[in-house]
């Protein structure tokens, strides 16, 4: 809460924000392989959007999200909610997947091979 708090502090303008949402009821109810995301055991997920619509102010915007999300990151868990993710390296998209990867990308072989469904967090087809 410590960082949260900080960070908030620094919010550079109003459309900017940060956002912690509650995990919590039907998530811990399913099981960890029932379905794709396997993060079934944690509490909170959390948004970080740096906005303005003048593009002169999108180098400190970024820096700021950046520095939160380097700041927050070593009390996250390695993966993520997947909606909620960006331009993210295979390796955060396979964590945000768990163990459930390899299933997912054996499906994604079977029915998508040519990997026409590519947009997004992509799971290519093993």
């Amino acid at each position: 809460m410590d960082v949260y708090l900080k960070f908030t502090q620094e919010v550079l303008l109003e459309l900017s924000l940060l956002h912690l949402y509650l995990i919590d009821g039907a998530v811990h109810r399913v099981g960890r392989k029932e379905t794709a995301w396997e993060c079934r055991d944690a509490m909170w997920s959390m948004v970080i959007a740096g906005i303005d619509p003048d593009p002169a102010k999108a180098g400190r915007l970024t820096e700021w999200a950046q520095s939160y999300w380097e700041e927050i990151h070593p009390h996250n868990r390695d993966g993520a909610y997947i909606n909620f993710m960006m331009d993210e390296a295979p390796a955060r998209i396979r964590a945000t997947y768990g163990d459930n990867y390899d299933r997912l990308a054996a499906i994604k072989k079977k029915y998508d091979p040519e990997n026409l469904l590519r947009v997004n967090q992509n799971i290519p087809p093993s």
